[in-house]
């Protein structure tokens, strides 16, 4: 990185000019060079950082041999202790161990033979400990950070499958009900393949539309612009899915209650619990004649119920197969605005989903 450059460009000089203004300095050429000469170690000890320290420690330790612990005097050699910062940062978890050891083998070395005072060991020892602390403990944060990224992304994915499964199929659905009841209409009624495209049609119109939508907020013009990230779908919207269609059950909608002041997340989310429910129904549920949609709202939640008529359990959920990717959604929707979502049989026949979300929207 060009910070490590940078680094090495500043120390090099330092290294070199502390060795020609400091008279006390013993073996002052080999010192130096062995000060400027480890400084490049620092380039690669993102990538290499177990090879990195043990160059560094390695040729320390036998100058120390050779001059007596010059090197160490020198106060520019205190970058080392970016070294094994940089292994308790980015290197793996064996590497860290096998460093670890080195450097206190090394430690105990220059400890019993006498380059190294007790007092000097005591804070060299601290100052290798609260290196390495750090270097552990920024480790940490970036996993941890990593992590939520992941999860954050993983989230963002679902709501993205759910919107695109809501607006998508929902329409592709309503188009293959339709193509289905033309072909079968056809022969009785030559003007049910005209009619049949004219719906397939207003469904395509609607479905790009509600695509266009989605497109908007996912690619922003101006990301600093604030931004409703839920489809712009209201409660009152509802209302267009009552008799869309000439073909199957007839959609019967009813809202009451104070709708007014509801986040539009809620209301979002109510908009496509009933549209996945209307969708279902008019797919799946046989001999069916009609399909009530009831939206309530009162003081602390407000509350949704569709259920139709037909024969069995309405193609949601079958006893022996696990649930589509639909209900999942539902669910999922529900949980995020602290709500519930419950699909089953009727009480007497037919379908039922009723879905309870508060006022609040507040999302998990």
């Amino acid at each position: 990185m060009w910070r490590d450059r940078v680094l090495v460009g500043v120390l090099v000089p330092v290294a070199v000019l502390e060795g020609l203004l400091r008279p006390d300095l013993p073996w002052r050429a080999v010192s130096v060079a062995v000060a400027a000469g480890l400084v490049p170690t620092l380039l690669w000890r993102r990538t290499r950082p177990l090879l990195m320290v043990v160059i560094c420690f390695l040729v320390t330790g036998l100058a120390s041999l050779s001059i007596g612990g010059a090197p160490g005097e020198m106060y520019t050699m205190m970058y080392q202790l970016i070294l094994p910062y940089a292994l308790f940062r980015w290197g793996s978890g064996r590497e860290a161990v096998i460093g670890l050891a080195i450097m206190t083998v090394s430690a105990s070395l220059s400890l019993v033979t006498g380059r190294t005072a007790g007092a000097d060991a005591i804070g060299a020892f601290t100052a290798l400990s609260a290196t390495v602390a750090l270097g552990g403990a920024f480790r940490y944060r970036a996993r941890a950070r990593s992590r939520e990224l992941d999860q954050v992304k993983l989230l963002e994915r679902e709501q993205l499958a759910r919107d695109l499964h809501d607006t998508v199929a929902h329409h592709v659905s309503a188009m293959a009900v339709r193509a289905q009841a033309g072909l079968a209409t056809a022969e009785s009624r030559p003007d049910a393949a005209t009619e049949a495209l004219r719906v397939i049609e207003a469904e395509a119109a609607r479905a790009l539309d509600e695509m266009h939508a989605l497109v908007r907020v996912l690619r922003r013009d101006r990301p600093d612009e604030p931004v409703d990230l839920s489809p712009g779908r209201r409660i009152a919207d509802i209302e267009r899915l009552a008799g869309r269609s000439r073909s199957g059950p007839s959609v019967d909608v009813e809202i009451s209650g104070d709708l007014d002041g509801l986040p539009p997340s809620v209301e979002a989310a109510v908009y496509r619990l009933a549209q996945e429910s209307i969708t279902n129904a008019v797919r799946h549920a046989r001999h069916a004649t009609r399909v009530e949609v009831r939206v309530t709202a009162d003081d602390a939640s407000v509350r949704l119920r569709v259920s139709d008529d037909g024969d069995g359990d309405g193609g949601l959920i079958r006893p022996a197969a696990s649930p589509g990717y639909g209900i999942i959604g539902m669910i999922e929707r529900a949980h995020l605005l602290r709500g519930t979502c419950v699909a089953g049989p009727g009480p007497d026949r037919g379908w039922t989903v009723s879905a309870v979300l508060p006022r609040t929207g507040a999302a998990t």
